[in-house]
């Protein structure tokens, strides 16, 4: 007989991906996977191999307005009592959390129905949403390992990897090619909505500033938000700039396989893919964060000299228009940081997630 899980993830792609690299391995186990999560997933929904997908009221909790508190209270409660509704209905064996206050509902009733449950951390600092869910989780996976972690949780740890999606595994069979001399050199810059606008506003005059011989071997792709669009191109082509620009890529993956630098934000599953990919990039972690968890993300790689981080702070167009200037005359230096990224990649971390979600359901939630 057929297991049923319920995988929960906010509705951006981050959070997403993980899970639907987790659902895909789980199909193939003979699994069925339910997804619980919000709106903002039609974006990838189609992607997402769930029987269905279960949209869960959320909000997330902004500021300390007492109106606004309420309204999130009342949102988080209303949707607890969907996601008690679902379980109760489908009575899955496990319930994997990936992160984002749309995880919340799901994981509080997983925890009031007595489902055993998984939270997935995939940044290097464990976020608010999945802070506030910890204690009442079986098990707690990680991307690497969380310092400072009260003894309770620290308990409760696996080491499991970030899953990346069946289309990264597929292309990680590309090996990295360095540029030649004279040769196209093809950049991918993307980040979430608000690095696509800092990126949008950086990349144009940086290429501007770019000498001649430079700017002509460019061969851009970029996402860009649909505002931005038509600026962006207008540059690259008063400039005789090779560029694809777009919203968003469904090729992704295979975008970053072919790239000979990627520039883009150090999100978890942005580091992932990259790891596992063996791809050369420049990391401008999102600045403001609470958790500082992009730059946590974006050390990893550094540290490993798969990446060079540069907070946003930092990064001027004159500075970026020096940084690939140094890198496009330094193919020994990419070919060196995408041997790098690799060593810390975790292939496997979607076979051993799916490993703990068996060994959950096989224990009744007792931690393996």
């Amino acid at each position: 007989m057929s297991k049923t899980v319920l995988l929960t993830a906010g509705g951006t792609g981050g959070h997403l991906f993980p899970a639907q690299a987790l659902a895909s391995e789980l199909g193939r186990r003979g699994w069925v996977v339910e997804l619980a999560t919000d709106e903002r997933a039609d974006k990838y929904g189609s992607a997402f191999p769930a029987r269905q997908v279960h949209i869960i009221s959320s909000e997330t909790i902004r500021g300390r307005n007492p109106i606004a508190l309420a309204k999130t209270a009342l949102s988080l409660f209303r949707g607890t009592l969907q996601a008690r509704s679902v379980i109760k209905s489908l009575k899955p064996e496990v319930v994997a959390g990936f992160g984002g206050y749309p995880t919340f509902p799901p994981m509080f009733a997983a925890r009031m129905t007595g489902t055993p449950s998984i939270l997935h951390e995939a940044n290097g600092v464990m976020g608010r949403a999945n802070r506030m869910l910890a204690k009442g989780v079986s098990a707690i996976a990680t991307s690497i390992p969380l310092a400072n972690l009260p003894g309770d949780l620290a308990s409760k740890q696996v080491e499991t990897g970030n899953p990346v999606r069946d289309a990264v595994l597929e292309a990680a069979d590309q090996p990295y090619h360095a540029p030649v001399a004279g040769g196209d050199f093809k950049l991918l810059v993307f980040g979430g909505s608000q690095g696509a606008r800092f990126f949008s506003d950086l990349l144009p005059p940086s290429v501007e500033l770019l000498p001649d011989d430079l700017r002509s071997r460019l061969s851009i792709a970029q996402q860009c938000r649909p505002e931005d669009m038509d600026r962006v191109q207008d540059v690259y082509e008063r400039l005789g700039v090779s560029a694809d620009c777009a919203t968003f890529f469904q090729d992704m993956p295979k975008r970053i396989a072919d790239a000979h630098l990627v520039l883009c934000r150090s999100g978890a599953s942005s580091v992932s893919e990259l790891s596992v990919l063996g791809r050369p990039s420049i990391l401008v972690p999102l600045p403001g964060a609470l958790d500082q968890d992009q730059a946590a993300n974006a050390r990893v790689l550094e540290q490993a000299g798969g990446a060079w981080p540069i907070p946003q702070s930092e990064l001027s167009p004159e500075r970026l228009a020096e940084e690939i200037t140094r890198l496009i005359n330094a193919p020994d230096k990419l070919q060196e940081a995408a041997a790098n990224a690799l060593k810390v990649a975790k292939p496997d971390a979607v076979s051993r997630l799916a490993d703990l979600v068996e060994q959950m359901a096989a224990g009744k939630g007792e931690r393996p």
